[in-house]
């Protein structure tokens, strides 16, 4: 059975450039998305709630830090990164040199019983 972390980000968006960010995350570069999922990374969403982005998402791999790492490696990613990171900014807990700060899980219903 393949073991499922679960991830929950935090993230404020500058509202000038709110309207960008939504854009472009209508629709997100299929590269992108190649690169998120061949990372062991399912069920990644982001949610919007004022100038809050939440995001959640499934890690199914072995290695989370080597996984992530390789997304950092690709360079459309990184392009995609330089389109949306300048639409964000930090929250209170982002670790230095971060953008999104981790939250902490403090509940979960799994639905099985």
């Amino acid at each position: 059975m393949t073991r499922c972390e679960r991830h929950g980000l935090v993230v404020g968006v500058r509202p000038e450039k709110r309207e960008e960010y939504l854009a472009l995350h209508a629709a997100v570069w299929p590269q992108v998305e190649a690169t998120i999922v061949a990372a062991n990374i399912t069920n990644y969403t982001i949610f919007v709630h004022g100038d809050l982005l939440i995001a959640y998402y499934e890690y199914v791999g072995s290695d989370h830090a080597s996984d992530l790492a390789k997304i950092g490696e690709d360079p459309v990613t990184r392009r995609w990164w330089e389109l949306t990171d300048p639409c964000q900014v930090p929250v209170p807990g982002a670790l230095p040199g971060q953008i999104w700060a981790d939250a902490q899980e403090i509940w979960h219903l799994d639905g099985k019983k």
